[in-house]
C-alpha cells in the first residue's frame, strides 16, 4: 500500500480514537473510570466493540488514555488561555476564573473529571491512580507557583494556599452539581482572600 493509503488509515484511526476518548472522558466525569468498557463506548459512539478494543487493547490502557485526554482538554481550555497573563495575581485570578467556567459550563458532561475519578481510585494503587495523582500534583503545583509569585513569598506558603484553593474549587464543582449557583461567587471571594493574604 502506498504512503497516502497508510496516512489516510492513520488519520481515520486518529479521528476514531478522538471520538472514543471524548465519549470516555464524558462518561468518566459522570460515573468514574471503573464503569468504562469497550462495549459501553461502542454503544455510545457507534464504533464497533472490536474497533474500540483494537484502539486500546486493555481496559487499563483505555483508562490511562482517558485520563491523558482529559488532561489535554483541560490544559487547552483552562490553562492555556492564561499563558498570556502576567505571572502571579493576574494569572492566578485567570486560572480560578477559567476553572469556575470549566465547572459551570461544564466542559465535561458530569462536571470536573478529577472530582469524579479521584475518589473512586484513591485507595487503588497502580498506574491509573498514579496518573490521576500526577495530574492533581501538577495542577496544585501550578497554583502554588502563581500564589508564591502573587505574594512574593516562599514556595511553602504557596503550597498550603494552593491546597486550600484547590479544595475550594473542588467544593464548587460539587455545589454546582447540586444546583448552588452562588458557589462560584463564594469561590471567587475565597480566591481573592488567598491571593491577598
Amino acid at each position: 500500500m502506498n504512503a497516502d493509503g497508510n496516512d489516510g488509515r492513520r488519520l481515520r484511526g486518529n479521528r476514531t480514537r478522538g471520538i472514543v476518548l471524548d465519549a470516555a472522558v464524558n462518561l468518566a466525569s459522570e460515573d468514574g473510570l471503573e464503569p468504562l468498557s469497550f462495549g459501553r463506548l461502542a454503544t455510545q459512539t457507534g464504533v464497533s466493540k472490536a474497533g474500540v478494543q483494537a484502539l486500546f487493547g486493555t481496559k487499563q490502557e483505555l483508562q490511562l488514555a482517558t485520563i491523558a485526554h482529559a488532561a489535554r482538554v483541560f490544559a487547552a481550555e483552562v490553562i492555556a488561555p492564561t499563558d498570556r497573563l502576567t505571572p502571579g495575581a493576574e494569572r492566578l485570578t485567570g486560572l480560578v476564573e477559567r476553572w469556575i467556567e470549566y465547572a459551570e459550563t461544564p466542559l465535561f458532561s458530569g462536571g470536573c473529571f478529577w472530582s469524579a475519578t479521584m475518589p473512586e481510585q484513591d485507595s487503588h494503587p497502580g498506574p491509573v491512580r498514579d496518573a490521576l495523582v500526577s495530574q492533581r500534583d501538577a495542577w496544585i503545583g501550578l497554583l502554588a507557583r502563581e500564589l508564591a509569585e502573587a505574594r512574593s513569598s516562599a514556595t511553602e506558603d504557596g503550597q498550603l494556599a494552593a491546597f486550600q484553593l484547590n479544595a475550594v474549587l473542588s467544593a464548587v464543582n460539587s455545589a454546582l452539581r447540586l444546583g448552588e449557583a452562588s458557589a462560584s461567587d463564594r469561590a471567587r471571594d475565597t480566591a481573592r482572600q488567598l491571593i491577598n493574604a
